[in-house]
């Protein structure tokens, strides 16, 4: 299964099972070595009804409705567990770094493709300075239940491969995707029905 480029589709979150953030996004590259898919702004968030594992039972994106700012193209191979997301600020689209989401490798659906948020993330400017994020959240993370501790530990020594990999300088994508510009075409449609309800691979 692939996707064409231009095409819309539902990038799902899975926790425990179970999706709790879809949203869609459009597809650029689905070449069988990359997966390269952009979120514009405004592209809306559906959360589904659930007791989750957070101090409120609800996701922690759920105070947001949509993408906000400038859309964010999201660059990741099969079996990696991150993805390379690229950010921009202002109307001139001035590139402002790297985000890479530590994320189970995705698995494909009938609508999409699923993953799951490791909450571990390194930041990369775009001097090629970097620094990890969020590593006190992800102990938080453990202590609601939404990871045991081999999985921390897991999540934390790929941290390590992935900043090895920085430091030597043997970054795999490709640079050029800073200057990536949005088909003015491209629109995304409503969530497919049932969207949360199509059983997750992982």
């Amino acid at each position: 299964m692939s996707w064409e480029r231009g095409q819309p589709i539902v990038r799902r979150q899975i926790v425990h099972g179970r999706p709790w953030l879809g949203w869609m996004v459009i597809v650029v590259v689905d070449d069988g070595e990359q997966l390269v898919t952009y979120s514009p702004e405004g592209s809306p968030f559906h959360f589904p009804d659930g007791d989750w594992p957070t101090p409120d039972g609800r996701h922690p994106w759920h105070s947001f409705s949509a993408w906000q700012g400038n859309g964010a193209l999201m660059v990741q191979r099969p079996s990696d567990p991150y993805a390379v997301w690229h950010f921009w600020d202002g109307v001139d689209r001035k590139f402002r770094g790297w985000y890479l989401n530590f994320e189970a490798p995705f698995a494909r659906t009938e609508i999409g493709f699923d993953t799951q948020d490791l909450e571990l993330d390194i930041w990369v400017d775009p001097e090629g300075d970097w620094q990890f994020k969020d590593i006190d959240l992800l102990w938080r993370r453990h202590d609601e239940g939404r990871f045991t501790l081999i999985e921390v530990r897991r999540i934390l020594e790929l941290g390590k491969e992935v900043g090895a990999m920085l430091e030597s300088g043997d970054w795999w994508w490709d640079r050029d995707w800073v200057e990536f510009e949005p088909d003015q075409m491209w629109t995304i449609p409503d969530m497919p029905w049932g969207w949360a309800d199509l059983p997750s691979p992982l």
